[in-house]
């Protein structure tokens, strides 16, 4: 029989990044979540923690906190149908992985019906769109916005839809640097900004386009500052199409390209066995996200009927 208050502690030390945050969340001492975590690889046979800054589960972690996660919105289910006295007061939390270029345009539409109605209360943990899956793996979330179409076992993957992406520049930037065309040789000397270290974006759209080579590039972990850095004529980016239809129709952005793009497609990845909360913001972003992002390729967004795809 698992002992649920050493798989708390150890969700509290994952989810906070540490064992002082997962003391003061749980009203322990440091020491006392530490000898939690000791029991319960005691009993596993096995660690369950990679000591790290900050901690990381192991495989045998991330297996008893996505039983957590699921136990968790289980008895959230089982608290609305039998009451229990002190239970249920405080309204329930999912915690959501999902890409910022999403959070910076269509999420938000597309999930506050829901979050008013029930009282939902979100936890985003902010990731590139390619490496968001990780989270669901390490058992850190209920469910996650990636690029990835194949989910990890145990869960359910469905299309929303694809993420148009522009590559732009401030228009002195782009007759600065690419008076003479857009070239491999112009493009070499053009500083880019990149979201980060996992972002390949413009290696892609380069790539479309022919284009090969190193490049000069910023570095900027945000949605907002990337294109505040873009509208400056600090450099050249990929930007969703939502999010920059005023600076395109004020000529404050310009395309380099017209007419190339990169589409992104993103799925929503969730827990099969998440309980009625999961499956109702599951239904709202089947229902809501084709308002704002286009058709995937297959055409599967265009029917509206989206069939989840399990993984055994």
């Amino acid at each position: 029989m698992l002992d649920y208050k050493l798989l708390q502690a150890l969700a509290s030390v994952v989810e906070q990044g540490g064992f002082e945050r997962a003391a003061r969340l749980l009203g322990l001492s440091q020491s006392a979540v530490s000898q939690r975590i000791k029991l319960l690889e005691a009993r596993v046979g096995a660690p369950v923690l990679l000591r790290a800054s900050p901690p990381m589960p192991t495989e045998a972690g991330q297996r008893l906190l996505n039983h957590v996660q699921q136990v968790r919105l289980l008895e959230r289910d089982l608290q609305h149908d039998v009451p229990m006295q002190g239970e249920g007061d405080a309204p329930p939390r999912l915690r959501v992985a999902l890409n910022a270029d999403s959070l910076a345009t269509w999420w938000a539409d597309a999930v506050a019906g829901l979050c008013q109605r029930q009282e939902l209360l979100l936890e985003l943990l902010v990731d590139d769109q390619d490496v968001g899956l990780r989270r669901m793996r390490a058992g850190e979330v209920v469910g996650c916005v990636c690029a990835s179409e194949q989910p990890v076992a145990g869960a359910r993957a469905i299309p929303l839809g694809a993420m148009r992406y522009l590559a732009v520049g401030h228009a002195d930037f782009i007759e600065h640097y690419f008076a003479s065309g857009v070239t491999e040789a112009t493009l070499s000397k053009a500083p880019a900004i990149v979201f980060g270290p996992d972002d390949r974006l413009q290696h892609r759209f380069l790539a479309s386009c022919g284009f090969s080579g190193d490049f000069p590039h910023h570095l900027c972990p945000s949605s907002e500052g990337f294109v505040r850095l873009l509208c400056a004529g600090l450099g050249w980016g990929m930007v969703p199409a939502l999010q920059i239809s005023a600076e395109l129709a004020d000529g404050r952005l310009r395309q380099l390209l017209p007419g190339q793009h990169v589409d992104v497609p993103l799925y929503w990845h969730y827990w099969r066995s998440g309980g009625q909360l999961l499956e109702q913001l599951t239904r709202q972003l089947q229902q809501q996200a084709p308002h704002s992002l286009g058709p995937i390729h297959d055409g599967r967004i265009a029917t509206g009927q989206w069939p989840g795809q399990d993984a055994e």
